[in-house]
């Protein structure tokens, strides 16, 4: 069953999400922008977020002058496989650290291990 929630709520909670990652984290984070978008491309269906740039443990000297990184939050996939308001409050928790963890150079694998699916 999928909730239905307006766009503007659904950003509400990413930002609370972000607002629950610790300070010292967030401090770290570089070159890197959060968005919210309602689907990923149709070659990407289903996906619930992607981090697209340089993890920080990639970036050398050569890292200049470059746009900024991009973590993207899918809302209409996060709704689709939650099945109540504290499942999306969860899935979007889960999800944007998911996707920091991956702006930090950690792997689907470590991030399995740690919860993170």
């Amino acid at each position: 069953m999928t909730v239905a929630m307006a766009a503007q709520e659904f950003e509400l909670l990413v930002q609370q999400a972000l607002d629950e990652v610790p300070d010292e984290l967030l401090a770290l984070v570089e070159n890197c922008v959060i968005l919210v978008e309602d689907a990923p491309p149709p070659d990407l269906a289903g996906l619930l977020g992607l981090y697209d740039g340089v993890p920080l443990t990639e970036r050398g000297d050569f890292y200049a002058g470059v746009l900024p990184d991009r973590i993207l939050i899918y809302r209409l996939p996060i709704l689709a496989v939650c099945d109540t308001h504290e499942d999306v409050v969860e899935e979007v928790h889960i999800t944007v650290v998911h996707e920091i963890a991956h702006h930090f150079g950690i792997d689907d694998d470590r991030l399995h291990e740690l919860g993170y699916d």
